[in-house]
């Protein structure tokens, strides 16, 4: 029998938002990214397009900035996304960090999230 692996799907990390869509905005992935719904994202400071975050970065995208609602590829281009940005309760299991983050960077960005308003439950 084969083994079937399910990717995260759109919003399933989400717990909880604000009323209506105050805890969204509409955004733009920087193109050479893939990203998988649920995501930790940062803005590249120059171009003020989001990308996944990069703990160890100067370019911006080390501060934690939102979580990637759906997963899309801008592999090849930018693409336009929705980012949970503030005011929301997201399942601290369902988001993705890139790989070789630290507990250390973790918990930077998990403080720059409640910042936003974001909450790991």
């Amino acid at each position: 029998m084969s083994t079937k692996t399910e990717l995260s799907r759109t919003g399933d990390f989400l717990l909880s938002e604000a009323p209506g869509t105050y805890s969204r905005e509409n955004e733009i992935l920087a193109a050479g990214n893939l990203c998988v719904a649920g995501a930790v994202l940062g803005v590249i400071t120059a171009s003020g397009k989001y990308a996944p975050l990069g703990p160890a970065a100067n370019t911006g995208v080390e501060k934690a900035a939102g979580v990637l609602w759906s997963t899309t590829d801008a592999t090849a281009s930018d693409q336009a996304i929705v980012v949970i940005k503030r005011n929301a309760e997201v399942k601290a299991d369902a988001l993705l960090w890139p790989a070789g983050t630290t507990a250390a960077q973790k918990t930077a960005a998990i403080a720059q999230l409640n910042e936003l308003g974001i909450v790991l439950r």
